[in-house]
């Protein structure tokens, strides 16, 4: 059976039908799921991922100029729960990195302490565009670093300022730049370490752990980006040295949903 997608072209071979069971379970290195994380995370093993790096919804009801959307963007529900899961299946003494909007830095903050982290740094990247203006002009971008258990140093501490490189933001609204995830994946992370994002958008997060050695797990809820993605990762594999080559699979849920996945 061949599966169409939202681009028109047909996914890479091979395809198969399988079912989630109940959690936990291990999902294959180099995966990356189509759903929402609220559903998916609790079925991975707790302190199953080595680092963390993810770009959340802002709950800033954003659009942007073309009249793209991010789902759940629109509210917090999801806010406490998927950082209680992420703390569970980080594991001990390792580091989260995250991006957050700035108009409800308290709230992400309120999560990110009562899911057991502890804010231990903080980034920014600013633009050399403005992205939108009000009082002022937005020119940055931010993320805090997060801790769970105690963490090594690393040895090589990068700053904490990153360089922000615009992506035009083609393949997703708020699409983040390489320039600025690899540092942050190079210095807290290891070779082989598993790097989780449950909010994967265009991949972003997923290409820079591949293209430094890292396994990878993403989980994205919108199917058009998760697609995206996956063809990304295909083409990006290119670059690499450490991957084999990216397939898609069919995956039907126990709430009888179907999901794609695209796995090494």
């Amino acid at each position: 059976m061949r599966l169409s997608n939202p681009t028109g072209r047909p996914y890479p071979p091979p395809y198969f039908t399988t079912t989630l069971k109940a959690p936990p379970m291990t999902f294959p290195r180099n995966t990356l799921l189509q759903g929402d994380c609220l559903q998916l995370l609790p079925q991975l093993p707790a302190g199953s991922v080595q680092f963390i790096l993810t770009d959340p919804p802002y709950i800033t009801r954003y659009q942007s100029r073309d009249g793209r959307t991010v789902p759940n963007d629109d509210n917090d529900a999801w806010l406490q729960p998927a950082f209680a899961e992420l703390y569970r299946v980080l594991g001990q003494d390792s580091i989260a990195v995250s991006f957050y909007g700035w108009p409800h830095a308290d709230r992400f903050l309120q999560a990110y302490r009562a899911a057991g982290f502890r804010v231990v740094g903080h980034f920014v990247c600013p633009k050399r565009y403005t992205s939108s203006t009000r009082f002022v002009r937005y020119q940055h971008e931010c993320a805090y670093l997060l801790a769970k258990g105690h963490p090594k140093r690393p040895p090589n501490p990068i700053g904490d300022v990153l360089d922000w490189t615009y992506t035009g933001n083609k393949l997703h609204p708020t699409q983040k730049p390489l320039s600025a995830l690899l540092p942050l994946v190079e210095t807290f992370s290891s070779p082989g370490d598993t790097v989780l994002d449950p909010f994967a958008g265009s991949g972003s997060s997923l290409v820079a752990a591949q293209r430094l050695g890292r396994s990878y797990l993403g989980i994205e809820l919108d199917p058009t980006y998760h697609i995206i993605a996956c063809f990304r990762l295909l083409k990006d594999k290119r670059l690499s040295p450490y991957l084999s080559s990216i397939h898609a699979h069919r995956v039907v849920s126990t709430r009888a949903r179907d999901r794609m996945v695209c796995r090494s």
